[in-house]
């Protein structure tokens, strides 16, 4: 049985190779010293943790479960409460974090790999940590200097854990029907009352405390989207000079029973006059919580790499060893009594495809993560205000693309295994069935389609998307020094063209029929995705063949890279021609047919 390995030379040619991260980190203000010495140094001790701390637990937090207990609280599988401990102790979840609370202060790019790694040996375990990433976003970005001093610290060290609490039963997208109520009090907190379901990581044991970050109504606030405002209300209501003090009126009423990802806690919580604070202003909550949701499509986005990744190591560990039947152009094995299956054509596009979405997935979403250290670190305006808009462009496509790709990976990896793959020995059913919530959490794919398509593309007058357009333009005008990928670089400026001259007409279908928007946004979202990965790829090739001229002891790495991005563009990259075609059909064929009709 395959056991995770961090892919840390993949990390490195994607940080070093793609990104020349020590040429962006000089840059930033406070990160020249950041070389890649000690980013190999942080790569490898956090693949010593992922490896041999987090990826044992992922059996049994699947088998296991989490446990509520009659009072409300929750245990989480054997080892997690362990496992989070060393965690702390080694200082991780402060690795990216600002130095005045406590961070390190190191940039997002960085503790990227680091998240990767963990979720990747076990997700369910990841988004205890993973969660608070969002809440201290939240607080930092749009709390008082008050709440600020009472949480930050804490969140930062995680000696407390964050969670998101948007979703009710009646309600889930449509935030603007949510009813959970806050009453002002006297002491100028107020009191929530309400429940909220599917809060990932929402009762633990893990740590002492867990910060609720809540969406609630005010009683006179006006109805919708416009009367919703956002709220800290922590398990346990912290002392003046910040130390736990008494138990809050939020309580775990149910864990859900679940599809996957067992080991972490998703609950229904039920508050009955807690105690919150507000953030930020009254009915300005959606706003705010925007900077947590994104953070969390990012997350979520690197949730289908880690998928992707799972996958790929743990097929190719298989079709390596598992003998069955002889290749057509001769046996490859004589002297066993078949082959490995690795040697036949249709192992082989499954494991291509599943190493072309995770690691050319690993070089889109590390890219974002270096607009992220500009938009929180660099002191030059119009580069924070760049990087905010290419950032708000991508985030809905990396969110919905690698979870799409990461789930194909995952049944493909099933597939590899043949029944093996459909017991829980190898623990590839407990991939499909974890990666299988990606493309809900944060809203769905076609909620993250409507998201580019509607608001970034559309909504803008094309503005976010000429801009993307012509970065890859620029790229594909500067690599064309590059002779081998210039085949590559006409292909991608094909695709561009049509995804401009797509989008025209869809707009101008929508002015006639709004529907046409809904009709081809996933389609479109899709389209998007593979264009970029596109580059993404064909940078990887460049970068590849560069080296190769130079001379190097890594011949096979980089020949990989290049006959992965080969088999991209020829068996992948095609898909963008049905997606063009069903796109350019409009909506009359899905709206037709009326509502009645689909229940014979």
């Amino acid at each position: 049985m395959s056991t995770y390995k961090a892919p840390i030379r993949d990390m490195q040619f994607v940080l070093r190779d793609l990104l020349n991260i020590e040429k962006h980190y000089q840059t930033l203000p406070d990160c020249d010293e950041v070389n890649q010495d000690l980013i190999d140094s942080i790569l490898g001790e956090a693949s010593k943790f992922s490896e041999n701390i987090v990826a044992p637990l992922y059996a049994v937090g699947d088998e296991v479960g989490c446990q509520r207990q009659e009072d409300g609280e929750v245990k989480t599988p054997p080892g997690f409460k362990e496992a989070y401990a060393q965690y702390v102790e080694a200082g991780w979840p402060s690795l990216d974090q600002p130095a005045r609370y406590g961070g390190q202060d190191l940039p997002m790019s960085i503790g990227t790999p680091i998240r990767e790694m963990n979720g990747t040996a076990n997700w369910s375990w990841a988004m205890y940590p993973g969660l608070s990433q969002g809440a201290m976003e939240t607080i930092d970005a749009h709390g008082s200097e008050e709440q600020k001093a009472i949480f930050m610290e804490p969140l930062v060290s995680g000696q407390w854990t964050g969670t998101m609490c948007l979703t009710e039963a009646h309600c889930g997208t449509d935030l603007g029907l949510l009813k959970t109520k806050a009453e002002p009090a006297a002491d100028g907190t107020y009191r929530l009352t309400g429940s909220k379901i599917f809060i990932s990581s929402g009762e633990h044991d893990m740590a002492e405390n867990i910060v609720h970050i809540v969406l609630a109504r005010l009683p006179d606030s006006p109805p919708g989207t416009k009367g919703i405002s956002l709220f800290i209300v922590p398990k346990f209501i912290p002392n003046e000079d910040g130390s736990i003090g008494k138990r809050n009126q939020v309580v775990c009423g149910v864990l859900e029973r679940k599809m996957g990802i067992h080991g972490n806690a998703t609950a229904q919580l039920n508050f009955d006059g807690a105690t919150g604070y507000l953030i930020g202003e009254v009915n300005k909550g959606l706003n705010y919580m925007f900077t947590f949701m994104n953070f969390a499509r990012l997350g979520t986005g690197l949730q289908g790499l880690a998928h992707s990744e799972l996958a790929f190591q743990k097929s190719l560990a298989y079709t390596r060893d598992r003998l069955q039947m002889r290749s057509l152009s001769g046996p490859k094995n004589p002297d066993g009594p078949a082959d490995p299956i690795i040697v036949h054509a249709d192992v082989r596009r499954m494991l291509l495809t599943q190493k072309s979405f995770a690691e050319g997935g690993r070089a889109l979403i590390y890219y974002a993560s270096t607009l992220g250290d500009i938009l929180t670190k660099s002191d030059d305006p119009e580069a924070r205000k760049m990087a905010d808009e290419v950032l708000s462009f991508l985030t809905p496509i990396i969110k919905a693309f690698l979870t799409e790709t990461g789930f194909e990976s995952a049944n493909l990896g099933l597939q590899c295994f043949g029944g093996h793959g459909y017991i829980n020995e190898w623990g590839v059913e407990q991939n499909v069935r974890d990666a299988r919530i990606s493309m809900l959490y944060e809203g769905t794919t076609g909620i993250q389609a409507l998201d580019l398509l509607g608001r970034k593309v559309l909504g803008t007058k094309g503005k976010a998307l000429k801009m993307m357009t012509g970065f890859i333009l620029d790229f594909c005008k500067d690599a064309r020094s590059t002779r081998e990928i210039r085949p590559y670089l006409k292909t991608i400026v094909k695709l561009t063209k049509q995804w401009k001259s797509l989008t025209r007409k869809i707009g101008f279908a929508a002015m006639r029929n709004r529907d046409a928007v809904g009709a081809a946004s996933v389609d479109y979202i899709m389209f998007s995705g593979y264009l970029l990965l596109a580059v993404c790829w064909a940078a990887s090739a460049r970068a590849a063949h560069y080296r190769l001229s130079k001379g190097t002891n890594e011949a096979a790495f980089y020949e990989a890279k290049i006959q992965t991005a080969e088999f991209y563009f020829a068996k992948i990259l095609p898909r963008t021609t049905s997606l063009y075609e069903t796109m350019s059909t409009g909506p009359d064929t899905l709206m037709k047919m009326d509502a009645d009709a689909f229940m014979f």
